[in-house]
């Protein structure tokens, strides 16, 4: 995989350089996706049935930071958008068929949160609603939509993930925010389109690891708890983001000098030195525990053996407290950058934005997934799907 991401750090300086027309435009480029494609990236972690490398997930996630670290917006996409092949993976081989078989290519988007209703027909469901923030939507032809099930008395019987051909929905064009413009991260709708059984997968099917899918994909890369995968794509373009964010401010800070000081520059600043030191440590210290944590995972997919709910709780955990620590860094970072980073198409205010807004994401909500952790350590039962 050292191709894809050598490839990956080539294109970083003209990521830099499309990261405010990005934002200018609310969408990425095509010819962002496109080079995207053309180094592999999309096929990390697509099965190798269907074209794919099959990638060790640090590797998808280290191109992640890669091209986070150069833009908010695209790595965010990147991220959310190429994770999408491994679920994918998921689904019964059918599924899989309609999407790669003519090109293995084809992207999709997504939007989990159970907006929508699907009512159970014969051969599959009629799915109608609308769904938000559904990043990249502009360059995917399908769709995964998160959408409770009801049975005839009303109720919800399950909660499945529908996947959802480009004819079937609408793209419509909502997104105006302070950060991560350049995501396109706008709504789907759809009105009662009908989705065959096989293409939906349910939310119980993925908590137990044990998905339709893996009767053709057997690899140990589709092994893994969803509830450790997907977080992942969420938390790491924001780690990605204080990377770039660090690496702009040390960039500014050894040309940048402080008048209120009497001319010292910032660089001999003892107190700029600490606070630098401070992010670079959070940083560090929030990657280490990803990697970690990633590798017994696939230490025990590798094994075959079953993932304790422990190590699940703990790599929601660390994966919250990664963002977290990326937050702390990046505003550490802000504070100490002075008044001429406010100006509009500096990349340090863009970073810190965009990385706010990534902060805001459910996935990223620190006190659910830090209660789960520690009602799995007192005992205390829990329901929740998302780990």
């Amino acid at each position: 995989m050292t191709e894809v991401l050598d490839g990956l750090r080539d294109l970083q300086p003209v990521f830099r350089e499309r990261a405010q027309e990005a934002e200018d435009r609310r969408v990425l480029s095509a010819e962002s996706i496109k080079s995207l494609e053309e180094t592999g990236f999309f096929r990390l972690l697509q099965p190798k049935l269907f074209g794919g490398l099959e990638a060790d997930p640090m590797d998808f996630y280290t191109g992640v930071r890669i091209i986070s670290s150069a833009c908010g917006s695209t790595g965010w996409v990147s991220s959310v958008v190429g994770v999408h092949p491994w679920q994918l993976a998921l689904f019964p081989a059918q599924a899989q068929q309609d999407v790669w078989g003519s090109d293995i290519n084809t992207r999709m988007s997504s939007s989990y949160a159970p907006t929508g209703k699907a009512q159970p027909v014969e051969g599959g469901f009629r799915l109608s609603g609308k769904w938000s923030f559904s990043s990249g939507c502009d360059h995917a032809t399908w769709v995964l939509l998160g959408g409770m099930v009801f049975g005839e008395d009303g109720k919800p019987v399950d909660f499945r993930t529908f996947l959802v051909p480009a004819p079937d929905y609408e793209i419509k064009d909502v997104w105006n925010t302070v950060g991560l413009r350049g995501t396109g991260s706008n709504d789907i709708i759809v009105q009662d389109a009908f989705v065959p059984e096989y293409r939906s997968l349910s939310i119980n099917d993925t908590a137990k690891c044990a998905c339709p899918g893996h009767e053709v994909n057997g690899g140990a890369l589709y092994k893994l708890p969803w509830g450790s995968i997907f977080p992942y794509a969420i938390s790491i373009p924001v780690v990605g983001m204080a990377y770039g964010a660090y690496d702009a401010h040390v960039a500014h800070q050894r040309e940048r000098v402080r008048v209120a000081y009497l001319g010292q520059k910032s660089a001999e600043d003892p107190f700029a030195q600490v606070r630098v030191a401070e992010a670079s440590s959070e940083l560090d210290a929030a990657w280490l525990q990803l990697e970690h944590n990633m590798g017994e995972l696939m230490q025990h997919a590798n094994a075959g053996t079953k993932v304790p709910m422990s190590v699940r709780l703990r790599v929601r955990r660390d994966q919250v407290r990664a963002t977290g620590r990326a937050i702390n860094a990046i505003d550490r970072l802000f504070e100490n950058s002075g008044a001429r980073v406010l100006a509009s198409g500096t990349p340090i205010q863009r970073f810190w934005r965009d990385a706010h807004a990534g902060r805001v994401h459910a996935i990223n909500d620190p006190e659910r997934a830090l209660s789960m952790f520690g009602q799995g350590e007192f005992g205390v039962p829990f329901t929740d799907a998302w780990v």
